[in-house]
């Protein structure tokens, strides 16, 4: 059995809507889901004394989070096998350990009693920076929360940097049978001239071909494992940030991976990071090991 799907969960509408997305998941992957409550109460209130009748009442309020939450599950899909667990200590630091035994964690975008007016909460970016599976942080409008574009995204990097988040993809697009949209994004440098012979007839031209050249390295080993799989390449010129910003407004999921420096912290750079706080889409931050 491959290991569960695991959900943050802390009550918060954030937190449902993640709820509802991974136990979609689940189904389509064919995962149990293992639910994650994780809190320092017992640092601020205590524990509740030996004989004592009265629970602490943030215990009271994990165990109804829970609870609720694990009803949530059983009342959109019965057929998921679903668990939960409280743990006390910090969500961070909880989810990360908990996602070294996980097929991929998933979490709300912004969680319980955090300012409206952010647009990541502080343990989606940190789950996402320090896990050592894929993160899916959902967030996005109903279209995509709903898979209503039969469409996964994904954001093209190195070959070499790449292959993990290149195979989630592909394994995402293959089980909910949708086209797969792989984009490489190109830049032309802001001091090139066209002094090189290269670019006398078609200044952008050099970069797009290699663009193109890179696309194709990464998808080659992906499309002969999943020759059912139906993709899109595409090679657009423009600041990766942005291009994959404005196509996540059509897709399901965007996908785009992480380097891990020195077996600890991804390194989330601006397309990350934009992705995560504006995507109108769920987001899936892959790590590569280096």
């Amino acid at each position: 059995m491959e290991p569960p799907l695991i959900v943050g969960v802390d009550g918060s509408d954030s937190s449902f809507l993640a709820i509802d997305w991974a136990v979609d998941e689940a189904a389509r992957l064919g995962l149990p889901l293992r639910l994650v409550y994780a809190s320092l109460w017992e640092r601020y209130e205590g524990a509740a004394l030996p004989g004592s009748l009265e629970r602490p009442s943030e215990q009271v309020m994990a165990e109804n989070i829970v609870g609720t939450a694990a009803e949530r599950v059983r009342r959109r899909n019965p057929d998921v096998k679903v668990s939960a667990e409280t743990l006390p200590e910090d969500a961070v630091s909880a989810l990360v350990r908990e996602g070294r035994n996980a097929t991929a964690l998933v979490t709300g975008s912004r969680g319980r009693g955090e300012l409206k007016g952010l647009l990541l909460g502080s343990v989606g970016l940190g789950v996402a920076a320090r896990a050592h599976c894929p993160v899916i942080v959902v967030r996005g409008d109903k279209a995509g929360l709903e898979g209503a574009h039969e469409r996964i995204l994904l954001g093209a990097g190195d070959p070499s940097a790449g292959v993990e988040a290149t195979r989630f993809a592909f394994r995402e697009a293959e089980a909910r049978k949708c086209t797969l949209d792989v984009v490489r994004a190109w830049r032309r440098p802001s001091d090139e001239t066209t002094h090189d012979p290269r670019l006398a007839e078609e200044p952008g031209g050099h970069h797009e071909q290699r663009a193109s050249k890179l696309l194709d390295a990464v998808l080659r080993d992906a499309v002969v494992d999943h020759p059912g799989v139906r993709v899109h390449r595409t090679t657009v010129e423009g600041p990766a940030s942005k291009v994959l910003l404005h196509r996540s407004a059509t897709a399901d999921l965007v996908v785009v991976g992480a380097r891990r420096r020195h077996g600890h912290f991804c390194q989330l750079g601006r397309v990350s990071h934009t992705l995560l706080h504006h995507a109108d889409c769920p987001v899936a931050i892959v790590p590569h090991s280096e």
